[in-house]
């Protein structure tokens, strides 16, 4: 992107005094452009790479668009050709394949309206913190209940609240 830049604007203003405000060497910008123009410079890695891409395409536009970089490497090994699943992964990525995914066979396309009023509710349901954390104590209770009261005597403070203590009878449960 950067050697873009100096590519369009280097007429105008030069290479170096450009290079010298952006946080690239002039070296990296004619290393690009020598690069460009003699295909025979490039690393090793994009010359595999310019190799690879086509028959990655290949391989899964034969197989459907369906597979993913694991099959497309098994079938690429039965074929001869030798090379890591990790590049097929990285080349994948880089031109835009993806296999098939399994799980939903649709994608949601309506969005909930949030200014559309809810149904009344039927049941009367309240949830409420407040009136939660006052109903009862369970005093003398379980672990797990004591740990409740512990919390629910915490949170009561905050909330500006007096704790209210209220027998558990054996009719309540």
């Amino acid at each position: 992107m950067m050697v873009g830049f100096v590519e369009e604007n280097r007429q105008e203003y030069g290479v170096e005094p450009i290079c010298a405000v952006l946080p690239i060497a002039p070296a990296t910008y004619y290393e690009y452009r020598a690069r460009r123009r003699d295909p025979d410079k490039r690393s090793v890695r994009a010359k595999r790479d310019e190799q690879l891409t086509p028959e990655i395409r290949r391989v899964w536009d034969e197989n459907f668009k369906v597979y993913g970089a694991e099959k497309v490497w098994r079938q690429l090994g039965r074929e001869g050709v030798g090379v890591a699943r990790c590049t097929i992964e990285r080349l994948m990525r880089s031109i835009g394949l993806r296999g098939a995914v399994r799980g939903r066979a649709f994608q949601v396309t309506t969005m909930a309206d949030k200014s559309a009023a809810y149904p009344p509710d039927l049941v009367e349901r309240e949830f409420r913190l407040r009136s939660a954390l006052n109903s009862v104590s369970l005093e003398g209770e379980s672990p797990h209940a004591r740990h409740t009261l512990h919390r629910r005597e915490r949170l009561l403070p905050v909330l500006g609240e007096e704790p209210r203590t209220v027998g558990l009878s054996e009719d309540a449960c």
